[in-house]
């Protein structure tokens, strides 16, 4: 517990250094990140004898990684994913390997994680990037901690036992609702500093509106978590890797906001306008 504790504080700090220093360690942040995740499930994919393509991803991330920081466009975004789904097809041809459906997993490697993490550096150089994460991260947290607690309390009915055995619909509930403060908080930091947030522009959302994003968003981040234990028992595995001490792969710290973050922004650009 100690190791999880004290690895989970200096990857926070570090993740706060980083969105708040520019945008250029935003993106910087999230291209590494989205690396390791990419390099977790392609190594693991390994044990069920599937070849996948990481250069593929790795030609993708960083091109989108340039391509938010030069000309952030999302038409260039789509003409890049789809180029890069050619060039892991033409990688496949060249490896002359046809066993083991490796072209098809790459393509979906690069749909999940690497689309996801795409989203998010488009999100960090964004005009609401700032709602955006604060919101994500702390519904997603708040959730995750509240689930656990609510599940070992309260906990009786199995959401999906073959997927997750511990997470049950009473922490789910738990988790959910406790998101809800979440909201408050980020409300709380929009009225205290009035528009503005360590020199960076904030926009105030309604508080409403604040609660409503955070209960949607958490639950997003529940559902990422259920899809990322289903990829993990079908491959056969309880952790992607041990790069985090006490945490287990850095996709099994990032995979409910893979799905929080994209749907929070959705809604923040729904309620205070155009990115």
């Amino acid at each position: 517990m100690k190791k999880r504790v004290i690895s989970g504080v200096v990857l926070i700090l570090l993740l706060g250094v980083c969105l708040f220093a520019s945008k250029y360690t935003r993106v910087l942040f999230f291209l590494v990140a989205a690396y390791f995740c990419a390099w977790e499930l392609s190594t693991n994919l390994e044990k069920m004898q599937v070849c996948c393509e990481l250069s593929a991803a790795v030609v993708y991330l960083v091109g989108h990684a340039a391509a938010v920081l030069i000309y952030p466009d999302i038409a260039v975004y789509s003409i890049w994913f789809i180029a890069c789904v050619f060039i892991a097809m033409v990688f496949a041809v060249l490896r002359k390997e046809v066993k083991g459906g490796g072209t098809v997993v790459t393509i979906a490697v690069l749909g999940y994680p690497c689309l996801q993490f795409a989203v998010i550096m488009a999100v960090s150089v964004s005009k609401l990037w700032l709602e955006t994460l604060i919101l994500a991260f702390f519904s997603t947290w708040i959730c995750d901690c509240f689930a656990l607690l609510g599940g070992m309390k309260f906990g009786k009915t199995k959401i999906a036992p073959d997927i997750s055995p511990h997470k049950t619909v009473e922490g789910s509930i738990c988790g959910a609702a406790a998101s809800i403060v979440g909201g408050l908080l980020a409300w709380l930091l929009g009225k205290a500093f009035g528009g503005s947030f360590l020199h960076y522009s904030y926009t105030l959302i309604p508080l409403w509106a604040c609660l409503v994003i955070s209960l949607v968003s958490s639950t997003a981040g529940q559902i990422g978590d259920l899809a990322e234990s289903l990829i993990k028992r079908m491959i056969g595995i309880k952790d992607f890797s041990n790069i985090i001490p006490g945490h287990g792969g850095m996709l099994d710290r990032a995979d409910s906001l893979l799905f929080s973050v994209p749907v929070t922004f959705a809604l923040v650009w729904l309620f205070a306008g155009t990115p």
